[in-house]
C-alpha cells in the first residue's frame, strides 16, 4: 500500500463570472453547474494505479452526493474501504466562483467531513502504518488530522501536510510531525503574519515555518511556481514554472500536492527540486482546463519525461 489520504470530500457548485463580486454586490453569472464531489480525487486521479495502492480515509453523508462520490471513487480504482457514510450530516459542499482570468473564490460547507474522528482512524490504522506517504489537510477537524499525522509519523511513514484552510493558531505539533509542509501564499500569510506576494517574500515566510520544526517547507505561488527550503538546505530556493494561459486555477494546489505525493511515493530517489519542477508542470496543465477533477490529466496523457 503506497499512499493514504485523510481528506475532506465535497460536492462542487462552480460558477463562471466576468469578474469576482465585491462585498455586498450582486453579479450575474455566465454559467453554473453541479459537479461530483472531488477533493480527494483531485489528489489521486492523475496517478492512480490500483485500489491496493491508494486508500482514502474520509466521511460523506448518506445522500445522493455521497453515493455518487463513492461510486466515482470506485470507478477510478480508489479503495473506499475507509470512506464512511453517515446519516448525521450531509456530504460537504463547496461553492466556487471563477472569473475570466481563471481566479477563484471558494466557500466551503464542511458537513460530514467534520464527523470523521479518531475512532475512524483506528479502524484504518493498518493501512496508515503501511503507507509510503500520508497526506492530511484541515478541511476536517484539526484534532483528527493531527492524530493521523501522529500515527503515520510514529510508523515511519512520510507525512505531507497541506494546512488548508489555514488557521493562525495552528497547533505546533503539526510542524513537528510534517516531513513536508506545503502551503500556498495566502496560507503562508495567515500562518506567519508576513506578506507573501513574490518568491523573496515566500522565502522569508518559509524560513519562519521551517524554524517551527518542519523538515521541508514548500510555498506555492501560482504562476510564479514555488519556493522550497529544508533543514538540510536552509537557503530558500525559487522553483519557477512555465507560463501558461490559465482558464481555471481551482484545484491547482491540490494538483501540485497530489503530484508531489506521487513522486515522494514512487520516485523517492529524485531530488526534491526535481520533484517540485515536475509537480509545477502538472499543476500548470490543470489550470488550462475548467473544473477540478476534470482538469487533471491521467498519467498516460503526460510527457514520458515526467516518469
Amino acid at each position: 500500500m503506497d499512499i493514504s489520504f485523510l481528506l475532506a470530500l465535497e460536492g462542487k457548485v462552480p460558477t463562471s463570472v466576468s469578474r469576482l463580486p465585491g462585498l455586498e454586490q450582486r453579479h450575474p453569472w455566465c454559467a453554473s453547474s453541479i459537479k461530483l464531489p472531488t477533493t480527494a480525487l483531485q489528489k489521486t486521479k492523475k496517478r492512480r494505479r490500483s485500489s491496493d495502492e491508494i486508500r482514502l480515509v474520509a466521511q460523506v453523508g448518506k445522500d445522493s452526493f455521497g453515493n455518487d462520490y463513492i461510486e466515482n471513487l470506485r470507478q477510478n480504482d480508489i479503495s473506499t474501504e475507509f470512506t464512511y457514510q453517515t446519516k448525521d450530516a450531509a456530504t460537504g459542499a463547496a461553492s466556487i466562483i471563477v472569473n475570466n482570468e481563471g481566479h477563484n473564490i471558494i466557500v466551503i460547507v464542511a458537513g460530514a467531513n467534520l464527523l470523521l474522528n479518531t475512532e475512524d482512524l483506528k479502524e484504518a490504522a493498518r493501512v496508515i502504518s503501511r503507507a509510503k506517504v500520508m497526506i492530511c489537510q484541515l478541511e476536517i477537524t484539526p484534532a483528527t488530522s493531527l492524530e493521523a499525522l501522529t500515527m503515520a509519523h510514529n510508523s515511519g511513514v512520510k507525512t505531507l501536510f497541506n494546512p488548508a484552510p489555514a488557521i493562525a493558531d495552528l497547533d505546533p505539533q503539526f510542524y513537528a510531525l510534517s516531513n513536508v509542509f506545503c502551503c500556498n501564499e495566502s496560507e503562508a500569510e495567515i500562518l506567519t503574519s508576513l506578506a507573501v506576494s513574490n518568491p523573496a517574500e515566500a522565502g522569508k515566510a518559509a524560513l519562519v515555518l521551517l524554524a517551527r520544526g518542519c523538515q521541508v517547507v514548500i510555498i506555492t505561488l501560482g504562476a510564479e511556481g514555488c519556493v522550497m527550503v529544508s533543514q538540510t538546505e536552509p537557503v530558500p530556493k525559487h522553483i519557477p514554472t512555465e507560463k501558461v494561459k490559465a482558464v481555471d486555477t481551482t484545484g491547482a494546489g491540490d494538483s501540485f500536492v497530489g503530484a508531489l505525493a506521487f513522486y515522494l511515493a514512487y520516485y523517492p530517489n529524485l531530488s526534491l527540486e526535481e520533484m517540485l519542477k515536475r509537480s509545477n508542470f502538472i499543476a500548470a496543465v490543470s489550470v488550462q482546463t475548467t473544473g477540478t477533477q476534470s482538469s487533471y490529466p491521467y498519467k498516460k496523457d503526460l510527457p514520458l519525461s515526467l516518469f
